[in-house]
């Protein structure tokens, strides 16, 4: 799959075992594919493109990810040894209000570069229901991660799962990743390394206050967001502010662990929230988000790198599989659709 923060592709090879129900799983090989600098600049200025230009990258973008899924074969030597790949593309447009969601990275091509069985468009059927079509992850966290009661994904856009009574809710929280990295360009860094720049700083609560006041926030879930949501309306506010990079990334980080903890509603017996993605890589941000969560008594837990790194890829293989097997892999009660479902093209390679 590719993240809306544009950091490259990630590619897993996961072998998974269900017995009785109980689902495990195993990272054989992880590799993540660093675009090049045409690469990011294609996928971030597709929304840009005509009807026509968009298609023609839908394609060219489906034959890269197959030709990458070849090398990352070779490189590892696992000729004969991979059954199904699930490929989630790279998210462009997200309106589930009028019912569409697109991702890049088309499944036919991604089947003819291979020869191997393809499931894409996971999130289509769901909004076509009347759903979000997101977060879809929920499914994977409640058959793989167990002893775990929040699951808080920071990528470019920062995420989280509840699971409540036995009934998971999920929805995204706000932008992450995504719009720290651009602050961080304006200083010549693809990143804020550990969170560096963001330490510097100094937090400026009339930011923090007029960020904590847009109108998603107040929004009950289900409920998602588009890439643009940080790009376009995020960014430009902090850019307005006048402040210094420092200080605009200070209060940035602080805006994120403030919406974070505002998922958990009212202080509780300690409970365990489990933290991947991007973003759990931020020293900074990672200590900002235990210190807002301590008064609620939520114990943060970071995994292995692996599966920090490479936890919605691995998901992204369980939804693919779950569709080989035509079983539910989509969540209605998280996303809101009409019903839960059986979601993914499926590519006969």
């Amino acid at each position: 799959m590719s993240g809306s923060s544009l950091d490259g592709l990630d590619i897993a090879f996961v072998e998974f075992l269900e017995t009785g129900g109980k689902w495990s799983y195993e990272i054989i090989q992880a590799d993540c594919v660093k675009y090049s600098k045409e690469w990011e600049d294609n996928l971030r200025n597709a929304v840009t493109l005509s009807a026509l230009d968009y298609q023609l990258l839908h394609t060219t973008y489906g034959h890269y990810i197959g030709q990458q899924v070849n090398a990352f074969i070779e490189k590892h030597g696992l000729e004969h040894k991979v059954q199904l790949i699930a490929s989630h593309g790279h998210t462009t447009f997200h309106i589930p209000k009028q019912q569409l969601t697109a991702q890049l990275g088309d499944g036919a091509a991604i089947a003819a570069e291979t020869n191997l069985h393809v499931v894409s468009d996971l999130r289509s059927l769901d909004v076509a229901l009347g759903g979000q079509g997101a977060p879809i992850v929920p499914v994977g966290e409640k058959l793989l991660f167990t002893g775990y009661d929040y699951f808080l994904n920071i990528g470019g856009i920062a995420n989280i799962s509840i699971k409540e009574s036995g009934r998971y809710v999920a929805y995204d929280v706000c932008a992450a990743n995504r719009v720290l990295n651009m602050l961080a360009a304006e200083n010549g860094s693809a990143y804020d390394d550990g969170g560096k720049l963001a330490a510097a700083g100094n937090l400026d609560t009339y930011l923090l206050n007029e960020l904590n006041s847009l109108d998603y926030y107040s929004q009950p879930y289900p409920k998602s967001l588009p890439n643009s949501f940080g790009t376009d309306l995020v960014f430009p506010i902090i850019k307005g502010s006048g402040l210094s990079l420092q200080d605009g990334l200070r209060t940035y980080v602080e805006h994120i662990a403030v919406q974070i903890s505002n998922t958990i509603a009212a202080p509780q017996e300690t409970k365990k929230m489990l933290v991947t993605g991007g973003g759990a890589y931020n020293t900074f941000l990672m200590e900002s988000l235990k210190e807002v969560l301590l008064p609620l008594n939520i114990d943060v837990a970071v995994p292995d790198e692996k599966t920090v790194q490479y936890k919605e890829a691995v998901i992204m293989a369980l939804i693919g599989l779950l569709r080989w097997r035509e079983e539910e892999n989509v969540l209605a009660s998280v996303t809101g659709a009409s019903r839960a479902s059986v979601g993914g093209a499926l590519w006969i390679g």
